[in-house]
Order: structure tokens, then sequence, then C-alpha cells
């Protein structure tokens, strides 16, 4: 929508042609176009102004400037293309400048609005970048990116992480008390006969693209803010909990001497983890922890009264949270545990089970009804495979009873049933509840909690590296492995670097999400009149 914004500047009134739009659900200006001072705007649409006035600009350019000139004020305050140079060297790429401006532009890229290094240099004219760096057009041309990258070996690269996070630590006063481990992976569009790059393998995809080879990734992240450390690259084709030792053995190898006494750092994680050889390394490197376990393997511990459980204090008895403080076997050794219980996850279990239920009784209606048709030429074990798929999804079959009765075909019935009484049993044994592990001995029930829901800042930053749109490390452009591990580590470093800034703005009083953070700064334009 166009209108004409007045501003007023030293008791003069200045007009702007304003075009807004919504962003997030808000009315903002989106673009602005300087007209004149209003006296003499109306001078000239009156015909009242003789000739052209010479003070005023022959012609404007508007450029996006708030969410660029954000992002580049922390890498600044970072220094990170000195950092990142300390290690790499400060030689410049022939016809460009040094990795270390390389990287930095690329990760800012990827915050403010993901694309290739193809695309870089026509955003970048579409911004502000090029006053506030200071860089010529053909600087930023995609080759100069590509060979900046070929500059950066894989051991460089580890050191450079090791830099940046320190740096990071010192310059933000980061809290690595407590960190947290996460992995994940990314579906790639890599060719099947690219032989360059074997990281890229099938697995098992969690964005569901069982097609496409996939990259691993896992993460390290501060709870103060969810602040990416460490990450590590592995075969999509590997399970998580093989990469599990490999980095809590790279963390120590980098912070315990570094950044904190071994004793003193605890790391959280969930339970797609444990492991009894992934526990033994944690003692073993002095490394404390705070996980979780299926509750499927304790029944016994289900099935405790709820009388037995607390109302946890502060905030968490404002949301209804009990727990039971017990000792259980988890993994081979006696450890403590605690078994919570949330209202508040207890009622979206509960939405949750009635649609897969829904889904399920309604696919039981639809064969039934097929069947009674009596047309059908499919054969018993058929049938009931197709049941069992119905029945699949978890906890359907401790509800609804199903048989299918006749001897051939034309014959086939189907009729279920559900079970009230065991639905409302199940809801009381496991709806709302999850058991803790930790070797904390020490810690009060509420500390314990903290630490364990301090995972969600780092699987915020997860679902926040596949939004294609802002701090994207999709799609994965590479198709050689040392390419495809320097692209994904200055999307942590651009994630890493959001996430500072998304800090910043809680600590001064605005709780946004990177998204939101960057959407109000994006709406900041700057106009240059020629």
């Amino acid at each position: 929508m166009a209108s004409i914004v007045k501003k007023r500047i030293s008791g003069k009134t200045y007009l702007y042609a304003a075009t807004s739009a919504r962003v997030d659900g808000q009315p903002r200006i989106v673009d602005q176009v300087y007209l004149g001072a209003e006296d003499e705007v109306i001078a000239r649409l009156t015909g009242q102004a003789g000739g052209g006035d010479p003070a005023l600009p022959a012609a404007t350019v508007h450029r996006r400037f708030g969410d660029v000139a954000a992002v580049w004020s922390v890498l600044t305050r970072l220094d990170a293309i000195a950092v990142i140079d300390g290690v790499v060297g400060d030689a410049k790429v022939p016809g460009g400048t040094t990795v270390g401006t390389y990287v930095a532009l690329a990760a800012l890229n990827r915050i403010c609005d993901p694309r290739s290094k193809a695309g870089f240099a026509d955003w970048s004219a579409t911004t502000s970048l090029g006053r506030i760096t200071g860089l010529a057009a053909r600087m930023v041309d995609h080759r100069r990116f590509w060979d900046a990258m070929d500059r950066v070996d894989l051991v460089q690269l580890d050191a450079v992480e090791t830099a940046l996070t320190r740096r990071m630590i010192d310059v933000f006063g980061l809290d690595t008390h407590g960190l947290v481990l996460d992995m994940t992976n990314f579906a790639t569009f890599i060719d099947s006969t690219n032989t360059r790059a074997p990281v890229a393998a099938r697995g098992k995809a969690k964005q569901k693209r069982y097609d496409l080879r996939l990259v691993g990734l896992g993460l390290v992240a501060t709870r103060d803010g969810g602040i990416p450390l460490l990450s590590r690259v592995y075969p999509g084709s590997q399970p998580d909990v093989t990469q599990f030792t490999p980095m809590i053995e790279e963390l120590a190898r980098r912070y315990t001497t570094a950044v904190e006494a071994p004793g003193r750092l605890t790391l959280t994680f969930d339970a797609g983890q444990n492991s009894t050889p992934n526990f033994t390394r944690l003692a073993e490197l002095g490394l404390r922890f705070v996980g979780s376990v299926p509750p499927s393997e304790h029944p016994g511990l289900l099935a405790r009264p709820a009388g037995d459980r607390a109302l946890v204090g502060g905030r968490y008895g404002e949301e209804g949270l009990t727990v039971l403080d017990a000792r259980a076997r988890v993994l081979g050794a006696d450890r403590r545990v605690l078994l919570t219980h949330s209202p508040t996850l207890h009622a979206a279990q509960q939405v949750g089970f009635a649609q897969t239920l829904a889904k399920a009784t309604g696919a039981l209606d639809e064969l039934a009804a097929r069947l009674a048709r009596g047309r059908t030429r499919r054969g018993r074990a058929a049938v009931e495979a197709d049941i069992r798929s119905i029945l699949a999804p978890r906890w359907v079959t401790r509800v609804l009873a199903v048989e299918l009765t006749g001897d051939t075909p034309a014959t086939f019935r189907l009729t279920w049933r559900r079970d009230e009484t065991s639905q409302a049993t199940l809801e009381e044994e496991i709806f709302g509840k999850r058991i803790l592990v930790t070797d904390h001995d020490d810690w009060t029930v509420e500390q314990v909690i903290d630490a364990y829901r301090s995972q969600e800042d780092l699987e915020a930053g997860f679902r926040q590296a596949k939004d294609p749109h802002v701090v994207s490390f999709s799609p994965i452009r590479h198709f050689t492995d040392h390419k495809i591990r320097v692209h994904l580590f200055t999307c942590v470093f651009a994630l890493a670097v959001a996430h500072l800034m998304r800090r910043e703005a809680e600590r001064a009083g605005l709780r946004l999400s990177v998204p939101a953070l960057l959407g109000e700064l994006g709406g900041i334009g700057e106009t240059v009149l020629l």
C-alpha cells in the first residue's frame, strides 16, 4: 500500500512516498522515496515554481540497510575477519580480498537473505554492503568466494572455529558451564554418481527426503542463548548415536582446558544419544551430564501413583509440573532419575493422540466398507497387512481392538471397537511424563529441569537452519567434501551470529525470534539522494 509520509525536521516538513506491507503480521514501511520539502512539492504541483530546483535530488536509490548493518556490527565487534585471517593468513585472493572477509560476507548473506555465491554480487548491489565494507563490486564475484574456500583446509577450519568460539565467549561473556549437544541432517541435491562427496550419503532423513543424499551435522551450543561452539560434519548414513563419542572427545580436546575445567562442564542431550559406551566415555572425560530415557524402558516408574510426585517450585509450579526424584538402573549403572509430569504436555498428547485415533478409525471404516461390498480379490494376508499398517502408529493397538472374520475374499468382514478403559489407563500411565537422568546428585530438581529444557534453544536453531529464508543451511550447492564442509562451517558461524543478536536484543528487553528480529531490522532502509 502506497502513502505519503510527512517528517518534521528542524521546523520544516518533508514528504516521502512510502510503500507499506505486512511483515510477520505487523504493518511496516518496506520502501520510501524522498519527494522534497512540503512547500516546494506543493509549489511544483500547482505550477507556482519556476524551473527546476537545483537543491532537490535528481534521483534516489533505495537500499537494504538495517539487517545488513546489524549483522556487520556483530562481525566487527567479534573482529571476525582478523580472527579468521590470523589462522588462515591475510594474503588476498587474486582480484579480491582476504579469506576472512569472504567468510564474514558469506555468513552475513546466510543470515539476511540466503542465496548461492553466484547470486551474491547482484544481491549485494541492492544493499548498503558496498558502502559499509568499502569493497568494489568485482571483489564479491562468486569466483572470488570459491577461491577463498579453496584456501582453507580442514585442519585450519577447526582452528578457526576454536578461535572464533574463544572470541565469542570473551566478547559476549557466554556462560560455558552448561552446554547442549544435538544432531540433525540436511538433504542435498548431489547426484548419485558423484564420487567427490562421500560425506553426502543416504540414511534416515529427518526432513523425510529419503530419495536424497544426506549430510549429518552435530552441534554443541551454550545453554545461554543456544550459541553454537562446536560443529562436526559426518556422513548422513551414520546414526547419531555413533557420532556422540567423537563429538565429546573433540569437545574435551578443545574446551575443557581452554574454557572449563573437567568436572565443571555439564552436557545436556536427548535420549537418541544413549548407549553404554557413550555414558562410559562421558565419565572418562570428566564431563557431567543431564539426559533422558524413554519412559517405556521404566514401567515401574510410570506405574507410581500421582501422590508420589511433588509440585516443583518457582515458575515450574505455576505450570503445574510435578516430579518424583528417584534412583533407577540406567545403562548398566544406578543413577538419579526424575519422573516429571506436565499438564501442558499431557493435554497436547491427548489432542495429538485423538487425531491419530481419528485417522486410524476412519481408515478402518473405509476398509470395512470395502470388504462389506464383497468385491475384493485380496487374500487374508494382504488384508491383515493393511490392518497392521493402520494400527502401526504408537499406542493405537492399546486402544483399538480389530477383528477380521470370513474365509474367502468375498466373505471377509471387519469390525473394530474402541476400549475407553484402556485409553484412560494409557493416558494415566504415559501422557505428560518424561524421565530425566543425571549424574548430578548435588543439583536441585529445578537445576536439572533447567538444564534439560535448555535444549529448546538448540532445537530452535536446527529448525532455523532448515528455514529457506533466514539463516538457511540449505540448499547445499556444493559438490565436493571440502566445499560442503566449508559451507556448513560458514552456516554454523552465521547461526551463532544470529543467536548472539537475538541474545543481545533479549537482554535489551526485546523478546523476539531470529526471523522476527531480522524482519524488524529489514524494515529499515537507506535512501541515497543523487
